[in-house]
């Protein structure tokens, strides 16, 4: 049983790891495709670990979050774009911000039709599928509330009046970023918690 439930843990584990760098490998991808080339230029569309690992992203936060609350997520080490090179830099920080949550979504809907479908027949593999959506499913909700350093909050500042004021408000709520998360998975997360099953119940046609 301790074994299963180890094989278990370490392939959740994977799917975190690999579903964060999906995450971030979209952010480049989608940040290439509007015309800047930082990110392929400093090797980060890659599916080492390595090149993607951020201490308190990576490490503490799904540690964290996974005693607290029981579902792991997290982010990786950003990937670096220059909004310079973009043709149009407020609806490119948009759509390079919301790249990263779509991709967790994708994936999620991909094996969640597996389940919902009966693709792959075991119940073993169902299961896994389970894991996978619900991973990616924790992660694109994560990452879509507006606090800094999250993409909500890019997705939020993009469509906010591009002024002095609003970039002084973002610049003083990035640097206290870590903390606002913190924050957030401690007391906030359990408050959100909820939907997950609901989007989970809406990819696989499964309860939670």
């Amino acid at each position: 049983m301790q074994t299963l439930q180890a094989s278990v843990a370490i392939f959740e584990i994977i799917v975190l790891i690999f579903s964060i760098i999906i995450h971030e490998i979209s952010h480049g991808y989608v940040a290439e495709l509007l015309g800047d080339p930082t990110a392929r230029l400093q090797g980060r569309l890659t599916l080492n670990p390595l090149k993607h690992i951020d201490p308190v992203g990576s490490i503490l936060v799904p540690i964290v979050a996974f005693l607290t609350t029981g579902y792991a997520f997290g982010w990786a080490k950003p990937v670096p774009f220059n909004p310079y090179n973009l043709k149009n830099r407020r609806i490119g920080e948009l759509l390079i911000a919301a790249a990263g949550p779509a991709s967790n979504f994708l994936i999620a809907l991909v094996f969640g039709l597996f389940i919902r479908f009966g693709i792959g027949g075991s119940s073993t593999f169902v299961q896994l599928c389970g894991y996978i959506v619900l991973i990616n499913i924790s992660l694109a909700v994560f990452n879509l509330i507006p606090f800094p350093p999250l993409d909500g909050s890019k997705i939020l500042f993009a469509a906010f009046p591009q002024n002095p004021k609003w970039m002084r408000v973002r610049r003083d709520l990035e640097r206290y970023s870590i903390f606002l998360v913190l924050i957030l998975v401690v007391f906030l997360w359990q408050f959100i918690v909820p939907i997950i099953p609901a989007i989970f119940y809406f990819f696989t046609g499964a309860q939670l």
